[in-house]
């Protein structure tokens, strides 16, 4: 199995990256990589004070293969660029892991 984890820093307007978030980008992770399984998380706290990042999406995906099928694809493209126009707080933080 392979993961794309994606670090969403806290953005500056917290209700609206949630709208936009669950209302454009979930749905567009559905449409658009359909062989993802989306885990979303939402970070509330940390042992030591403020935690770093806000959100954390991982996509799973059965094979490396797959996930960077998926990345290069057009769908793929599409919505690192909206994740990262969401990402109002900084950048976002993109990880691939096994």
């Amino acid at each position: 199995m392979a993961k794309l984890i994606v670090l969403y820093p806290r953005p500056t307007d917290v209700d609206a990256f949630e709208k936009a978030y669950v209302e454009e980008h979930e749905p567009l992770v559905a449409e658009k990589l359909p062989t993802a399984r989306l885990v979303a998380t939402r970070i509330v706290g940390a042992p030591r004070g403020e935690p770093p990042f806000y959100r954390m999406a991982e996509l799973h995906f059965d094979s490396m293969e797959e996930l960077q099928r998926a990345a290069a694809s057009e769908g793929g493209i599409a919505t690192a660029r909206h994740a990262i126009k969401m990402s109002t707080g900084g950048p976002v933080v993109f990880m691939i892991g096994e």
